[in-house]
């Protein structure tokens, strides 16, 4: 985020790309609807789980995640608001994913933290803070919830600039909350926002007003809750920070709103928030060099792969996040890592799981290239030069079972099955040098029924997943002579993943420790870069 940045094409410099973070329950899936419905995308939001087909929500689209009510993959959105282009990128909350979501966050330039106004910051709200900080990416905050009993607003920030040592500045101040919550004062503007809780898909209506003292005031808000406002603004603008763009730009400072997702309240100035402070597509660190937006060659990195969005079609969907340059469709671009030219004649736009073909796109934008499984995550589109970008990591599991066709007949099937998966991200699956079989990887143990369950809709092969007596892995590399002599040892150990690299299954610590002090040439890693 510097200063001295180049100013940008006018096309890509209205482009806002964010993802949105949040603890399971916050309320993420219905602000992203809201975005949707504010941004003209769809007309009517739905919730996870709603009655019927009709109003089945538009950013969870696997079965698994209608039925338990939970995002389970990333999905991206785009959708114009105001002048701006905003490009979303759902990220699943649910602990189990956070591997994915993880990856998401390298292809954003901001995010928005969703927090409980009951419950405050949560434990997954704070580990998926610690990787924004890590990118140190500009952070805004969206007090979710206020319609129903919550916590006092003070000790809410408190918490945050405790917990996250971050300073908070309030963009909003919530008037009343639970039952009595009508609204908020809206600080940097000055202007007061009721809440309609008659129609949740209706924008709050707006009262200009000049400043806490207006009279104005007294005729929408009852005496003793005003009172009550005066007090606490003024308290707040004591104690808290003024809004510094500078410092949220360099993920110092975030600015909070408060308001109610699923009354639509305190959303669309929150979506104003991020067009008038959010960042301009950013540079992407790649190994050889930065790659700035403002850049004239198309450049681009892959941090998705989605298998079978489409039930109808056996595809493959990479995300692509445009690193630089204008992209128009049947381009040829350069895979990398294959060092093949492809043509990208059909890329997708993303409306949840609406895709529409897309003409163009800019530095910025998320784009999907279907594809036959060329693309994986982390590689490099570009338009001949060779660029690797970094920071996209794959990480050592921490739960390993072993699976099997319940049906000896399909076991080929299923081996086909599992490196879809694989090379989508879903999972780790490593093939033991000893033995028949495959033995699966997760961060979390409900992934294991999402895959159970996604192997069953998608290729229709009933599976199980049955102990293994190892417990973790970790990746080989080093001297060549070395890692021949331990791989040689150690068969009964050594397993190869889905891209052919050496992998040793570990069952304690102790396994750990002994490779250490016996093969000091040879080194296990628990994460792995994932590069083009």
């Amino acid at each position: 985020m510097l200063d001295n940045a180049p100013t940008l094409p006018p096309e890509i410099a209205r482009r806002r790309t964010f993802a949105i973070i949040a603890h399971p329950d916050a309320g993420k899936t219905t602000l992203t609807e809201k975005f949707l419905l504010f941004g003209g995308a769809i007309q009517m939001a739905g919730q996870v789980r709603a009655k019927g087909e009709a109003r089945r929500t538009r950013s969870d689209f696997l079965k698994l995640e209608q039925d338990r009510g939970i995002s389970v993959s990333a999905s991206a959105m785009s959708f114009e608001y105001g002048r701006f282009r905003f490009n979303l990128v759902d990220t699943p909350g649910h602990s189990d994913f956070s591997e994915d979501t993880y990856r998401t966050l390298t292809a954003v330039d901001a995010a928005i933290m969703v927090i409980d106004g009951a419950k405050g910051v949560e434990s997954q709200t704070r580990k998926l803070f610690e990787v924004c900080r890590l990118r140190d990416l500009p952070i805004l905050t969206f007090c979710n919830k206020m319609d129903r009993e919550s916590r006092d607003t003070f000790d809410i920030i408190d918490e945050i600039q405790e917990n996250l040592a971050i300073d908070v500045c309030p963009a909003s101040w919530p008037i009343g909350s639970g039952r009595e919550f009508m609204g908020a004062y809206d600080l940097l503007n000055d202007r007061l926002e009721i809440m309609d809780r008659a129609d949740r898909n209706k924008v709050a209506e707006s009262i200009q007003i000049k400043g806490l003292d207006d009279p104005e005031l007294a005729n929408h808000i009852p005496a003793d809750l005003l009172q009550k406002l005066r007090d606490e603004v003024e308290m707040a603008r004591e104690l808290l920070p003024a809004f510094d763009r500078n410092a949220f730009l360099h993920g110092a400072m975030t600015p909070i709103w408060f308001g109610s997702a699923i009354n639509s309240f305190g959303v669309k100035e929150l979506m104003e928030g991020i067009g008038a402070f959010g960042p301009e597509p950013q540079p992407q660190k790649a190994a050889e060099r930065a790659v700035g937006a403002e850049e004239r060659p198309v450049t681009g990195f892959v941090f998705k792969v989605q298998a079978n969005m489409d039930p109808k079609h056996r595809d493959r969907v990479a995300f692509v996040r445009l690193a630089s340059g204008h992209f128009e469709r049947g381009m040829k671009l350069t895979h990398v890592r294959s060092k093949k030219i492809m043509a990208v004649s059909n890329p997708v736009l993303f409306l949840a799981a609406d895709r529409e073909l897309a003409e163009e796109a800019w530095a910025g934008d998320i784009i999907g290239i279907p594809n036959h499984g060329q693309l994986r995550i982390g590689d490099a589109l570009t338009e001949g030069e060779v660029l690797r970008f970094t920071g996209i990591p794959s990480f050592a599991p921490e739960l390993l079972q072993t699976i099997r066709a319940t049906d000896p007949m399909k076991a080929k099937h299923l081996e086909k099955a599992l490196m879809q998966f694989a090379e989508e991200g879903a999972a780790k699956v490593f093939k033991p040098m000893i033995g028949a079989g495959f033995i699966v990887g997760v961060v979390g143990a409900l992934q294991f029924d999402v895959l159970a369950s996604r192997i069953e809709q998608e290729y229709q092969i009933p599976v199980r997943f049955e102990g293994s007596n190892f417990t973790s892995a970790r990746w080989i590399s080093g001297d060549k002579a070395e890692v021949e002599k331990l791989v040689n040892v150690n068969k009964q150990h050594i397993a190869t993943d889905s891209d052919g690299d050496l992998v040793f299954l570990t069952r304690l610590q102790w396994d750990i420790d002994r490779v250490v002090r016996d093969y000091p040439a040879a080194t296990l890693t628990a994460t792995k870069e994932m590069m083009g």
